[in-house]
């Protein structure tokens, strides 16, 4: 039989400091992009989820730190977000209904490559499949104009359709469902919602922490 694993992928908002032993517990622990949610949320990283196309990727393969942030270093992968192939699609549609965001397809896969290859990591590129899944879903909640879903939610769909075991608990912390006006988050934390409901997803909050404390 194999042994249940414990997920958690914890996002950039918002971590109270007790949740840290919590998350560090975890089986497997993904963080986002340069990893904010290291220190209140804990420290283990094993896999970093990047945002690999336009300006946040350009910045964390420039000449920032997050080559040397202590949670990169530490994850044994990385994942890239964004598909090209969904990316390049969504080009033209952009240059029309959104020309400032003219960057946005820009895709700097290759460069997360180099960097994981130079320092004996994994690379995985979520696959266009996965955001395909994703926009089907979010027509059921609403989700109204947006650009593109959130990385968490497409790191979510991902773990889910592809890495969890029937036996894994899949949990999230520091989901806000809020920050850039085109994603469509209250869409999003519908979505969530409803994984919650079925028992494929937890929060880690502050309703839930005694019961992950303990072990339950």
């Amino acid at each position: 039989m194999t042994a249940s694993r414990t997920i958690m992928i914890v996002g950039n908002g918002q971590v109270e400091p007790e949740m840290a032993a919590v998350i560090d517990a975890a089986d497997l622990v993904i963080r986002f992009n340069d990893c904010r949610s290291c220190g209140a949320g804990g420290q283990k990283t094993d896999i970093v989820a990047v945002c690999n196309t336009g300006r946040p990727a350009m910045a964390m393969l420039g000449g920032g730190g997050w080559k040397t942030n202590a949670a990169v270093r530490q994850a044994r992968e990385i994942w890239c977000v964004r598909s090209s192939e969904v990316f390049e699609a969504l080009r033209p549609k952009l240059a029309i209904s959104h020309p400032d965001l003219d960057d946005l397809c820009d895709d700097y896969a290759d460069g997360f490559r180099a960097f994981a290859k130079a320092t004996n990591r994994a690379l995985h590129v979520i696959p266009a499949s996965t955001h395909a899944a994703v926009d089907a879903d979010l027509e059921r909640f609403d989700a109204g104009d947006y650009v593109v879903p959130s990385s968490g939610l497409i790191v979510i769909a991902e773990v889910l359709a592809h890495w969890r075991r029937p036996s894994d608990r899949v949990v999230l912390a520091g989901f806000g469902h809020a920050g850039w006006e085109w994603h469509p988050f209250a869409a999003e934390r519908r979505y969530v919602d409803e994984m919650i409901s079925k028992g494929r997803l937890a929060r880690l909050d502050k309703e839930t922490l005694s019961a992950f404390a303990e072990g339950a």
